[in-house]
This record gives C-alpha cells, structure tokens and sequence, in this order.
C-alpha cells in the first residue's frame, strides 16, 4: 500500500479504521458513515482535510480481504500450547510488529489480522519452547511468488521469540544481496536496529533505530545479530570471534546464505559455545530452543543424491546436522513452489547428518490477499466450479515474435546478440519509460521504478546485452533533449504508443484503481524519469548492486539485467515492464521466474510483460496446475489427512511430471505415476491438418463401437449423447490413438491409457460412462458417427492461434458435466465435502457445483468418466478445413491400489518436453 505521510491524514485513517469493525469486513456504508463520522470530528478541532481522499484511502485499504489459510497437520508428538502461552508470555515483538505494519507500511487492517491469525497456526503447530526437552518439528508454508512470504515470516519469528525461543537462524537463498534484502527486512520488522552499525539492541553509546524500532514511543526490546545487512555481512570466522555476548538469555537473530561452510561455521560456533557431551559422544545444544526458518526452502535445501540413505548434497547435510545439534528444535521451509520439498522421503534418517526435511509436521497453504498481482490475475484461471468467478487475466501481456534472429533461444556462452535491438525490446523500454512518467504525473514521484530484462543465463552475454540496451537508452535522452530535430520524433512515437496501448489498457481498471491521465501531464515528465534510469547487470559476476535501500528516499530508477539471480527470491522493487524470454521444462522454475508478480498499488495499469505466445501458453498452464495443488491441500485438509498422505498423493500423481528438476524427485529418473483422483483435460491443441483429422477419426470410432456395446441415451437435439458399462479398453484405445500438442505437459494420452489398463488389472476402472456433450444452442453441428451433435465454444487464449498453429483454452470442461454419472448418495456426498471446504476455508458459502475432486472423491473404484467435446474454431476463413477440435476430460475415481497403478516415465520421456534448460546450474 502507499504510505500516507501527510501526519493529519495519517491521523485521520487510523481514526477511522478504529471506527470500522474489526471482526469482518467493513460495508461499504459503514465505511461512509465512519469517514463523516471523523472528518466532521476533525475538522470542528480545526484540522484541514480532503474528506474525498480520505475516503478513497479508507475504501482501498478496506476493499483488500484474504481467505483463511489451509492446513495438513500430523499431530503425533506435539502436545498443544499457545492459548495458555498467550496468557502467561509477554508478545513485545509482535505488538511491535503489528503497530509496524498498520501504522508504518499501511496493510490493510483485514491482511494484518490474517497475518497474525496464519501465524499463530504455524506457531501453534510448533513446541513450546519452555516444553522439557527434547523434540523436533518440522513443517513447509506455501505461498505465493511475490506475495509477502517473507513479512509472514518474520510475523511468525517475532512470536517465536517472545514465546520463548532464543535461538532463530533465516536461511535466506544462496547470493549475498538476497541474503542481505532479507537481513535489511528483518532489521526493520524484528530487530529494530541497523545491524550495519550494531549487533545487539542494548549496545551502550549506539543507537541506530530503523523500522519498528525508530516508530515514536517504539519500546526498545534486546535482542541481537551477529550477521549484518552488508553485502558482506553473513556470518563466518571472523564474525564468531567478534561476539561477545552470551547465549539463552535473550533471542539471538541469524541470516545466512544456504551454503554448507557458513552453516558449518554457524554450527561449530553454538557447539563450541553451548554445546555438551550427548549420549553418543557428540556435542550438543540443550536448552536453547533453535527454531530454523527456510526461505525459498524448495532451493539448495534439497537433497539431489540419487540414493536417499546415502551422503546427501552439502547443503541438505549441513542443515540437517546443524537441526541434529539441538535438542530441541523447529524448522518451517516457506516456498511459492513446494513440488521439491513434497517429493523428500518421509522416512529417510541418516546417523550422521538426522532426518531429512520433508513436513511431516505440517504444509499449510497461505491466500493471498486480493490485491495481489498474481499468475492468476496475470494469466487468468477458469473457475473449477459454475459458482466461481472466471479470473479473467488483465491485459498486461504483449507477445514477443521478432527476437530470435537478435538472440536465438540455443544461443551459446560466447556469443553476440545482433546488433541491433529487436522492435519489441525498444518498445518495452518505451513502455518502462512512460510508466516512470505516468507515475511522476500521478505524485509518485520519490518511489522505486524497475524493469526486468531476462533473455540469457550467461553472464557474458548479459554484459553485452546491458551495453546495448544502455547505449539505445542514452540515445534516447539525447533525442528526447533536442527540441528541433530528433526530439519532436521521439515524443511523438511515444504518444502513439502511449494512445495506442496504455491509455486504452487503463480505461480497462475500474476508476478508482487507476488515475486517468492525459499526454501532456506525461509529456512533462519524461525527461526527468529518463535522467533517472540506470541499467545494470544482477548476477554472480557483476559488481552492479540494486541499492533500493540507500535510494529509498528518492527512488531508484533501473532496468535489471540478470539471469538466475532475477529468477529467485531477489525482489525488484516497483517492478513495472518485464521483457522475458527465458525457458525452463519446469513448473517451479517458471513461477520463480516470475519477478512481475506482487503488489502494484496504484500502477497495476502501466504493468507490462513482453514474452512469447510459447511461454504465456506455459505460464496459463503452470497457472492451473498450481492452482490445483492448493486446491488439493483444500481438500485433503477437509479430510484431516497428513502431510505423508499428501506427499503420497502428488508424487505419484501426474502433477509431478513437471513440477521441478528431475534430480530433486525422490525417484530421480523413475516418476511413479498414477492419475488417482484426478481429471486430466485438453487445453492445448495442435491444429496440423493430420492431428485435427487423426482426432476426429479417433472419436467417429469410439461412437461406432459405442453403438455396438450400448444403447445410447441422448438429450435435447443437439445435446449430449451417453453410453453407459463401457469396458475400459475401449476407452484406453480411444485415449492412445489421440495425437496432442507437445506443450500439453499435463495431458499425455499413452500414459493415461496405460494408466486404464493398469487399473484394469487389479480389478478398478471396469465400468466407464463416456458422454458426447454438444451444445443444443450452437448454430453449428456435426454428424459424428450418425449423431448430430451442436459444436461447443471454447474461447482461445492465444489470439494468434493460425500462426502460431495451436488452440490453447483455459478449460474444455463444463464443470457441471463430471456430476453426471453420480448417483443421488454420491452427488449429496459431494456437496456435502464441498460445504465443509468452504466453511473451513472461511468462505460465505458452498458452490452450487462442487469441485472436481469433492466430486472424485465419492466415485466407486470401478466407476469411469470420459467427457468428450467437439469444439469449432471460430469462424473458418473460405476454403479452411473445418473439423471440429476433439478435446476431453477424464473423471478418474481415487485408486485403493495405488502402489499397484503406478505407471514409470523414464527420462527420455521427459526429455521430450519443450523445455531442456536446468535453471539451477547457471550462473
């Protein structure tokens, strides 16, 4: 949110807020009445106010609302704590926190409140600190990219330690200027203090106040941390000789790298310290509770080797050693993308280095709150039920097609991009340029402003890519400075641009989201925005660094260039234009790579990411599929089921076909693959004249073979036509002989026809329903097989489909359609699972159509759904070929024999896959 620094108004909201209920989301007219309630109050003591923008600052903070988070939770060994905890412990640090984040960094009263309810239930899930010893507990909090992971985070470490624990170690990614954002984040929110010129809160003769310390009438609370937020100031050697206070007495804060020399030097340091002789000779921490936070756990923290029972990767070892120290230790990873952690064995515990990291305490599920800038908002997401709201994605995403002939996508480490930018790169950095004027002509002028540039992973060639884009971008200050000859060209093209693509995009925001904006208010600030940017390289080798925080009081203005380090963790304040070509065959490199997302008040409408169609088409499915992942945490916690269950369940599931790097998967090159409970479906078409006939030829004889075996029940003319006890080979066959897309990563035909006939096997799948749903309203319809059948509409995604030569949609089914087969004892148990979801979920009610898995779950082992839709392209230029799509969707029921179902993919498989790059090796 903005920060309000005009003190009467600042004074004014804080007055009304307390006005507004705090158990529920205020009303709009309470909203009214309380603003008139204080503003008459104020301006009788004499306060000068603007009554309209102190209403308009109150409805945004009071709009944005957050659902409850969700939870898998195995109790076993855990005794419960907080509720006595809260009445004996003295929370400073948290009430310190709080009064940060409300009065300081302005979220909003609702988001504060889901903050401190989500962090308690981590908490609560934890030991209590002052409980005899030992004991372990160990949990993963999934969030989203961008999404304030880390203000959760240190919400949670501020509780840990007025609770009781003394000894909390961040382990904050693997480059020192993510570590020291993260350590600059912890000063300000927990500690208080500047650690570049303090250690401990108490120092005598030093006082360097930041954050919530430096708030007035702020309580000074001791606490220390040997590490700084230097680029340097991690811990090491050096660091452990210079401390020179003592252990247990008061909480003791660390931020380190994930790296295993750091850890071992951390771990070596506490033994030596506070270590006693154990009962098998090694040295130990007793009492002194360590409570060890994972950020971006799903990163480095991972063991690789291939065998899990043998020496882990180092990092994996050290963590786990240094946890193996204590006594009585926590760990909680938190990650947007937790396919890595998930597929860690559960019962791996080597001698040397303990148990591996794997939840088996907890995984929790964090929304985000709605003014989040997320891959759903930014690619759209189909509603998984009739119910819900299509997220229909805003319109931020411009295609990039001219850009492989500047910088092939196999480029090598040595070679050169063209040498002259591609059209569509110059037109982003025009974009970057407005964006920084639109938001000086809106008074948002002392803000940071960035934009991404991410097309290599080589550091060289990054280098000669910012050489580029910084001379194109002094050319145009020069242009823009000369008033008689280049200067009226270039404004010109950046009014049609500015006309042509930004004011169109904002009259697409609702009024109060997006100011309005005329040429000349821009006009006037374009030259003092382009004096402002910067353009460096971020990675490994450069020297660059994104000083946000010592341009924190004007701003910093830069286009980023980088690879991996732009990829991780590293925010990018005021992120605005991103221009990104990079691939990954996985689904949680792709999320990292989303620097774009987060929260973007005020400026959401000059947002803009450049990319290729390929990759939105990725991103629309990365989308979906993670999306379902929460959505099954949803479930499963309804349930009251486990983390193992859960654990169980993605890694056989064909969710994990792509999810992360094959050397993080438990299985390594085997993936056990089972598609139990789930409803794979075609989004992505290829639309080859063979495919599209070889398709349509598949279905015809599936519906003549229907015919043979069963009496086909149809509906209204045009409507859907259904055959009922079809053996399940007719449906395996129908499956395989189908021809998808390659970008389809979710929907492989050969492997879930085999999966069919496994099922098959032992004694499941046996009787199929398969429904031909046509449209009885389309004006368009087709003899299939001797059925008239109305053609459906399925909306594309990619408005360029004929040249890009496939069809990408966001769902092929009509939710309703998997209730079909249900008998009315399975259908009532689906509502009724449905109905519990949402009231756990804190939502005002169950949806009129349950989910698919609610709906999966009540299916009878043997019971089989395939939904099979005949789709029309839009209208057909003269001459075209006009077969219909074939797309569908199975309703698979949950295995009983599931270890019995399993179908391995070997890695020439997955090698098959569009994308071949490892993200985590580069520099």
């Amino acid at each position: 949110m903005r920060a309000i620094t005009d003190e009467p108004m600042a004074k004014a909201t804080r007055l009304v807020l307390g006005f507004l209920p705090q158990d529920r989301q205020p009303k709009p007219e309470e909203v009214q009445n309380a603003v008139n309630a204080i503003f008459g109050m104020l301006a009788a003591q004499g306060e000068a106010l603007d009554r309209d923008q102190l209403a308009k600052e109150i409805e945004a903070m009071t709009a944005v609302f957050q659902e409850r988070s969700m939870a898998l939770v195995d109790s076993k060994g855990h005794e419960p704590w907080l509720p006595e905890a809260k009445n004996d412990r003295a929370w400073d640090f948290w009430e310190r926190y709080r009064r940060y984040l409300e009065d300081v960094v302005k979220l909003p009263p609702w988001v504060v409140r889901r903050l401190d309810q989500s962090s308690d239930e981590v908490l609560s899930q934890l030991e209590d600190p002052r409980r005899p010893g030992p004991w372990r507990r160990q949990g993963l909090v999934i969030g989203q990219v961008q999404s304030g992971k880390t203000g959760q985070y240190i919400g949670l470490a501020a509780k840990a330690v007025d609770a009781g624990y003394r000894f909390i170690v961040v382990l904050a990614g693997i480059h020192n200027d993510l570590r020291s954002q993260t350590q600059l984040r912890i000063d300000e929110g927990l500690l208080g203090f500047d650690t570049q010129h303090q250690n401990r809160s108490n120092e005598a003769g030093r006082s360097r106040a930041i954050g919530a310390g430096a708030m007035p009438l702020a309580k000074k609370l001791d606490i220390a941390s040997p590490t700084s937020s230097a680029e340097k100031g991690d811990f090491g050697l050096a660091t452990a000789k210079a401390i020179n206070f003592p252990l247990g007495s008061f909480p003791v804060v660390l931020v380190v790298k994930k790296h295993y020399k750091i850890l071992e030097y951390l771990r070596n340091w506490v033994i030596d310290v506070h270590g006693t002789e154990g009962t098998n000779g090694d040295r130990v921490v007793k009492d002194l509770p360590l409570f060890v936070i994972d950020d971006e756990a799903d990163n480095a923290s991972i063991n690789t080797v291939r065998d899990p029972e043998a020496d882990p990767t180092k990092t994996n070892a050290a963590i786990r050693k240094l946890i193996k120290s204590f006594d009585k230790a926590a760990y909680v990873g938190y990650t947007a993308t937790p396919f890595a952690n998930i597929y860690i064995d559960p019962n791996v515990d080597n001698e040397a280095n303990g148990e591996d990291l794997f939840p088996y305490s907890f995984i929790r599920s964090l929304p985000s709150p709605s003014n989040y800038l997320g891959p759903e908002r930014v690619f759209g997401l189909q509603a998984d039920d009739e119910d819900e709201q299509d997220v229909e994605p805003l319109p931020l995403v411009r295609h990039v097609d001219d850009a492989s002939t500047w910088l092939p996508t196999n480029h090598k480490p040595g070679d050169s991009p063209g040498d002259r930018l591609p059209q569509s790169l110059r037109e982003a950095i025009f974009s970057f340029v407005l964006a920084c004027a639109a938001r000086r002509a809106r008074g948002q002028t002392k803000v940071h402003n960035s934009m991404l540039v991410h097309v290599t992973r080589f550091t060289a060639v990054q280098t000669l890519v910012r050489d580029q884009v910084d001379d194109h971008l002094r050319l145009i200050v020069d242009m823009i400075r000369d008033r008689y000859g280049k200067g009226p060209e270039l404004r010109a093209e950046l009014r049609t641009l500015w006309e042509r693509d930004c004011v169109s995009t904002t009259d697409r925001f609702p009024a109060d989201e997006a100011q309005r904006l005329t040429w000349e208010q821009v006009s006037e600030q374009l030259l003092p925005a382009l004096r402002k940017i910067q353009v460096k390289t971020v990675n490994g080798t450069s020297k660059d660094a994104l000083d946000y925080y010592e341009n924190r009081r004007n701003g910093l203005s830069v286009i980023a260039i980088g690879g991996q380090k732009l990829s991780r963790g590293l925010t990018l304040d005021g992120l605005t234009v991103s221009y990104y070509l990079r691939v990954s065959k996985t689904y949680d490199t792709l999320l990292q790579m989303g620097r774009w997302f987060g929260y973007r008040p005020g400026y959401e409408d000059v947002c803009r990411l450049y990319t290729t169609s390929a990759l939105e088409d990725a991103y629309v499915e990365v989308t979906a599929a993670t999306d379902e992942l929460r959505r099954e945490v949803e479930e499963m916690s309804a349930l009251s089921l486990t983390p193992k269950d859960f654990g169980l369940k993605v890694r056989a599931s064909s969710l994990g076909l792509t999810v992360t790097a094959a050397n993080k998967m438990r299985q390594s090159t085997k993936i056990l693959l089972s598609y139990s409970g789930e409803g794979p479906e075609t989004v992505i078409f290829k639309l080859a004249d063979r495919t599209v006939e070889n398709n349509f030829r598949a279905l015809e004889t599936l519906v003549r073979r229907l015919d043979e075996i069963s009496e086909p029940e149809t509906e209204d003319s045009g409507g859907k036509v259904k055959w009922g006890g079809v053996p399940p080979e007719v449906v395996s066959e129908f499956i395989a002989s189908y021809e998808t897309d390659r970008m389809a990563q979710r929907v492989r035909p050969r492997l879930i026809a085999k999966y069919v006939e496994q099922c098959a096997k032992v004694g499941e799948l046996g009787h199929w329903t398969v429904c031909l749903v046509g449209s009885t309203t389309s004006k368009i319809s087709r003899d299939i097989a001797g059925h008239t059948v109305g053609l459906v509409k399925r909306q594309a995604l990619n408005e360029a489909y004929r040249s890009e030569g496939r069809y990408t949609i966001r769902r092929v089914l009509s939710p309703p359609d998997e209730l079909i087969d249900l008998d009315a004892g399975q259908e009532a148990a689906a509502r009724e699972a449905a109905r519990r979801a949402a009231e756990k979920a804190d939502r005002a009610s169950a949806p009129k159509t349950p989910a698919g898995p609610h709906i999966r779950r009540q299916r009878r082992t043997e019971q089989g759904l395939l939904l099979i839709y005949p789709i029309r392209l839009p209208e057909a230029a003269e001459g075209e070929v006009t077969t219909p799509l074939v797309g569908f969707q199975v309703s698979f029921p949950h295995s009983e024999y599931q270890s019995k179902t399993e179908y391995i993919a070997n890695t020439v498989w997955l090698q098959e896959d569009i994308y071949t790059i490892d993200e985590e090796d580069e520099a």
